[in-house]
């Protein structure tokens, strides 16, 4: 069983990623779902809202994705997790939620270490060469 994956997001954010991710794995529309949190959103009414989206297979795995930890769409996901077949993992980026994609057929307890590596390996400083870096600071008139 494929498992879902759930993104809760402040907007736009949430259905900006899913576009990312469909175009790159354009088959996983329907394994994709996404929730952008608005800002004067009550959290009750948000919850409404996930628990509807999710509502048409209740008993599917689903890893449910979340920007910021301690934000609204994560405490709300907290509580739409609850008795549910499903995992949280806040701090959402691209390579997460790419390698969440490729990697949804597997267990979801393999899927959420997936994702997690996928996260911290994604996040990389990168080395700007020496007339780069001059470009980049360099007051010039």
């Amino acid at each position: 069983m494929t498992t879902r994956i759930f993104i809760i997001a402040h907007a736009p954010l949430a259905h900006a990623l899913r576009e990312c991710a469909l175009h790159v794995f354009a088959d996983s529309a329907d394994s994709v779902l996404a929730l952008d949190v608005l800002p004067q959103a009550a959290p009750d009414d948000t919850l409404v809202q996930a628990r509807q989206l999710l509502a048409d297979a209740p008993d599917v795995p689903t890893l449910v994705l979340t920007d910021l930890f301690g934000a609204t769409p994560c405490n709300v996901a907290q509580r739409l997790i609850e008795g549910r077949p499903a995992s949280l993992v806040a701090g959402l980026n691209l390579p997460m939620l790419l390698r969440a994609v490729c990697y949804r057929a597997e267990p979801l307890d393999a899927l959420v270490q997936r994702a997690v590596d996928g996260g911290s390996q994604g996040v990389m400083q990168v080395l700007v060469s020496a007339v780069s870096a001059q470009t980049l600071h360099c007051p010039c008139p």
